[in-house]
């Protein structure tokens, strides 16, 4: 059972007994220690086949760890299913639908006899939901909205997918008189590895004109919304967009209602009533007086509720409020502090571009150094190099640092670990190089002891500076290979060793929480686009997105390092 499926569980159980109106100290300790197991980087299973005391983790005391140990290890929780035999039959089901609550979860129940999704639906559409009291059309409405949501949740797209269509979207209404402030909102912004729906804000001048403009645009396939300030529409890939234009000075108080997390702006909610302050996305009301203000930016309204402001890639309520609060939110990492990029593969395997093309490209992006690493032989699916055709590139990289000023090309290699753990190259080549990738391409089925065995072979090797897209998943299509994440990290840890976050949008691997487990191991991470063609270098904005959801600084990235201490460090680490 993963980590994610036991945090649901405990969120479950954190609704259920709000429902049942239990002690709200006792709710609040099942939703702390789901958001914290949700986010944690190493496997409870492994942790408890390990002996390890789980109330190690933040939030997760002895009762629910007992919990944690019976759900993982029978695959049931007896206290979870006794609970939910309490409740109206069917509950948990609307309960998964984002934006019902327990108290409206109760309400539809016990007041309309729903139990079901498909039921909720024909009783909006029959015009019940509105009807009841403190609902009304418009959560009819929104509810109607997040149910269409949920039946196309197998439709998450990886999010460079999905940038790249909002960024077109932008680009076509940006030029438009009066508009300004147009940005993407909800997980697309706060950059998580999918995205649903595709939440785009921003002002206009005229509010009328750029709704009309985006409705007839040619991207969009379908209308299924539109006002005179809000419009939702369906674009390729089956990809829906909604489209919200406000006045220019509450802009900020719309923008971060609809980044999110969900988690997080409850947290921010709570933290505002006990200020007396009653938030929302058209500002931040006071209680007492009734008087709302409104807020042209993000930070204006967070230093409202006395916080430093919070990137969007930590809105998780994963104790950055509390961090805010104390002024300790760090700097985190940006696109313009790469120096480089340290994995790019060309036509020497199986990518598109010469070296020299590559490297120009790179010039071109402010770059000061980029690594070619071609496949190894054993990728022969791959065109990769022997020890011969490497040592011929190598050349060809040393004429070409003679000849080229502004960048500098290091010679490297992604070289493949064999299912034995051993490389697919000799030392006497390798120790050549000037940085030497290290990745699993084959053999991906091995059990865990055998494929964390491989890999902590290949860590070991004093030839070996980075190890590359260590899960080997592809998003949607591949499940990671089952490996001991935490023994890696902590070997290389040991060894002084690189673990990447590769850009490449259908990886993202190093994933975010494993990355922050990296970086608060000590181990330095470099940032790889993967890429196998010029246009893949710009992917490196996805990979310094995942650093910054791991909260990392550019102090934890090795490619923010100038040239010249980029190449101390690869040559005392070899």
């Amino acid at each position: 059972m993963k980590n994610s499926k036991v945090a649901t569980v405990f969120q479950d159980i954190a609704d259920l007994l709000e429902i049942k109106g239990e002690n709200v100290f006792k709710m609040r300790a099942y939703q702390k220690a789901a958001r914290a197991i949700d986010h944690y980087p190493r496997e409870l299973k492994i942790m408890i086949e390990e002996g390890e005391d789980l109330r190690n983790i933040p939030g997760v005391g002895e009762a629910i760890a007992k919990k944690t140990v019976e759900l993982i290890t029978t695959g049931k929780l007896d206290y979870y299913e006794n609970l939910k035999a309490e409740l109206p039959q069917g509950i948990t089901n609307l309960l998964a639908i984002p934006g019902i609550g327990p108290k409206t979860a109760k309400k539809l129940s016990s007041e309309l006899g729903i139990s079901s999704v498909d039921e909720l639906e024909s009783a909006i559409n029959e015009g019940q939901v509105a009807e009841l009291l403190g609902l009304g059309e418009k959560t009819a409405d929104s509810i109607l909205h997040q149910i269409r949501a949920l039946r196309r949740k197998d439709q998450r797209i990886p999010i460079g997918e999905a940038l790249p269509v909002v960024e077109d979207i932008m680009s076509a209404l940006s030029p438009i008189r009066g508009v300004r402030n147009l940005t993407p909102a909800g997980s697309l912004r706060r950059f998580r590895e999918t995205v649903g729906d595709i939440d785009l804000m921003g002002t206009a001048d005229d509010p009328a004109q750029v709704i009309s403009a985006f409705a007839a645009l040619p991207q969009v396939a379908q209308v299924l919304a539109q006002g005179s300030t809000r419009a939702s529409a369906i674009v390729r890939d089956g990809l829906q967009v909604d489209l919200r234009m406000v006045e220019h000075d509450c802009f900020g108080s719309l923008l971060q209602y609809f980044t999110g997390s969900k988690q997080h702006n409850i947290s921010l909610r709570e933290r505002g009533r006990k200020q007396g302050l009653k938030l929302s996305e058209y500002g931040i009301a006071v209680m007492v007086t009734g008087s709302l203000e409104k807020f042209s930016t993000e930070e204006e309204f967070y230093h409202r509720l006395g916080l430093q402001y919070i990137p969007p890639e930590l809105r998780e309520a994963q104790g950055e409020i509390e961090k805010a609060e104390q002024e300790a939110i760090p700097k985190l990492v940006e696109l313009a502090d790469i120096k480089g990029d340290l994995h790019i593969h060309t036509g020497w395997s199986d990518g598109h571009d010469s070296i020299e093309e590559v490297a120009l490209a790179a010039r071109d992006m402010g770059y000061q150094y980029i690594a070619i690493t071609d496949h190894s032989a054993g990728r022969g699916i791959a065109h990769g190099l022997d020890a011969e055709r490497l040592r011929k590139q190598l050349a060809e990289i040393k004429a070409l640092n003679e000849r080229l000023t502004g960048i500098h090309v290091l010679a490297g290699v992604e070289v493949d670990i064999r299912a034995d753990g051993s490389l697919d190259l000799p030392h006497e080549v390798l120790s050549e190089l000037d940085i030497v990738i290290a990745a699993v391409h084959s053999a991906m089925h091995q059990s865990q002891e055998k494929m964390t065995r491989r890999v902590l072979q290949a860590v070991e090797d004093p030839d070996v500076d980075v190890l590359a897209h260590p899960t080997c998943r592809l998003i949607g299509r591949r499940e990671p290979v089952a490996i001991d994440l935490e023994a890696i990290l902590r070997a290389a840890a040991r060894n002084d060793k690189i673990v990447e976050i590769n850009a490449m949008p259908d990886r993202l691997d190093l994933k975010d929480i494993h990355a922050l487990r990296a970086r608060d191991l000590g181990v330095k991470l470099a940032i790889g686009t993967d890429a196998h063609s010029i246009a893949h270098l710009g992917f490196m904005r996805f990979g310094v997105g995942v650093a910054r959801r791991a909260w990392c600084e550019a102090q934890h990235v090795l490619n923010t390092l100038p040239l010249a201490e980029l190449l101390a460090v690869l040559n005392g680490n070899r």
